[in-house]
């Protein structure tokens, strides 16, 4: 046999091999979808719904200029326009309970809470979804009053204009998982809309990958005199709140409690904008939300699904929650002039590409073991996707102090691996599946241990 035709047999021989060896380095489209939201088109949905007077969630449902209930309809009807734009790509729908005055300080009087859902089905996973959710409703001073002017331009015009303007940009695209665009209302009276989304996801079975709950995107001069639109806060529980008694012990001896599903999200997003967006960085809070206060992932969170909440580092006081007044000299309110478009655009960037690098990846490998006390290695083991699009599956570790994964290695399409002297005392670990595009699941955290086998 000749030299060159060895040549050929050995290279097709290995040709599968060869395209194996790694994954694509980066999607180009998430470059393009990160720099995709106009924040002209942001400031002109936003001016929109500030122009509704009041959306306060105990306001007029009957008007057709002012109120709740206008603004939820004219959400609708974006949504729909979008849908009608992209070849009714949308399941566009109104969902909404009667929220009873007993037992809910905030709710006088049974009141109907409703959310505008915009559904993007997947093409392989059309009840596996990933959320962007924004909050429809405002609130002033007094948290009863639905009559007075709230604007809510930042709180929370921006996270609900991002999602709009998240919809127009990822319509243009396809994925195997479905992308919910929401807008939730009752935050301010107690995050109704949420629990009432996440009630019914559960009862119906959905697999949630994640929420990224957007709740002010769009204030850069804070309180504290910074002004800053070079970063954003990702908040994210450590461990899912309802964690059993077996996973509790597993984290008090094998660690973990800081690497739960939300978690991982928060990595996800900090990693995506390292990579694909510029001048921005993600802050991860390791905490549910701000210090003793709440917003809409919570219940997500409550319902056992992975959830963070995206928003601006330096927030303003004065401008939250406040009549719109002077006093000694200081404008209070949350008004449409305060609002930085340019830099609710960027974060709105942020979401799409975490929602889309989530949606075109494969889902993550299940039941992930370890293994590897009193040795020189680590052993990692995992049961593999059913996904034509797996390209196989990368390892990650970090120092147990550390935040962010530090370290990775590609293994192939194979259900375990050997990390060779990496002693497992000293790092954390996870598994994560690749697809053939380069996008990448949650790193999923091992929870059981590699059986031992029987000599």
């Amino acid at each position: 046999m000749s030299k060159t035709l060895n040549l050929i047999v050995f290279l097709l021989s290995n040709f599968a091999l060869i395209g194996q060896v790694s994954p694509p380095q980066a999607d180009s489209r998430l470059y393009d979808i990160a720099n995709a939201p106009s924040p002209e088109r942001i400031q002109k949905d936003i001016e929109k719904l500030v122009s509704f007077g009041t959306r306060h969630t105990l306001s007029d449902t009957t008007s057709e200029t002012r109120g709740i209930g206008a603004a939820r309809r004219w959400i609708k009807e974006e949504f729909e326009q979008i849908s009608a734009d992209c070849g009714g790509c949308l399941d566009v729908s109104f969902q909404k309970s009667l929220v009873p005055a007993e037992g809910n300080r905030r709710i006088p009087e049974d009141t109907w809470v409703v959310n505008v859902l915009a559904i993007q089905r997947g093409t392989l996973y059309p009840n596996r979804y990933v959320i962007m959710s924004g909050d429809i409703d405002s609130r002033i001073t007094n948290p009863l009053n639905g009559k007075d002017e709230s604007p809510g331009a930042n709180d929370n015009a921006s996270g609900m204009a991002g999602t709009i303007e998240a919809a127009r940009i990822l319509t243009k695209y396809q994925f195997p998982t479905s992308i919910i665009y929401t807008g939730l209302s009752g935050e301010e009276q107690g995050l109704f809309g949420g629990k009432i989304m996440a009630k019914m996801a559960k009862e119906e079975g959905w697999d949630i990958v994640g929420i990224l709950n957007n709740d002010m995107i769009g204030n850069i001069e804070g309180i504290d005199g910074v002004i800053d639109n070079t970063t954003f806060r990702v908040f994210s529980e450590p461990s899912p709140a309802n964690a059993d008694e077996r996973l509790q012990t597993w984290h008090r001896f094998y660690g973990g409690e800081v690497d739960g599903p939300s978690r991982q999200i928060a990595r996800y997003v900090d990693r995506l904008t390292e990579q694909y967006t510029t001048n921005l960085n993600a802050i991860m809070i390791y905490r549910l939300d701000r210090f003793g206060r709440g917003g809409h992932h919570r219940p997500f969170n409550d319902e056992g699904f992975p959830g963070v909440r995206i928003m601006e580092t330096h927030e303003h006081y004065d401008r939250q929650h406040q009549d719109l007044r002077i006093e000694n000299g200081i404008k209070y309110g949350d008004v449409i002039e305060k609002v930085n478009f340019e830099y609710a655009a960027k974060l709105t960037g942020v979401n799409a590409i975490t929602l889309a690098a989530l949606a075109w990846a494969p889902p993550p490998p299940n039941n992930v073991m370890i293994g590897g006390a009193v040795r020189p290695s680590t052993k990692l083991q995992w049961e593999k996707v059913n996904d034509p699009n797996v390209l196989g599956y990368k390892i990650y570790w970090r120092d147990t102090t550390s935040p962010q994964w530090q370290y990775s290695k590609f293994v192939g399409d194979v259900s375990e691996h050997t990390l060779t002297n990496i002693v497992i005392d000293n790092y954390l670990f996870g598994v994560a599946s690749v697809g053939k595009d380069g996008n990448e699941s949650v790193v999923v955290f091992p929870t059981s241990l590699i059986p031992r086998r029987r000599r």
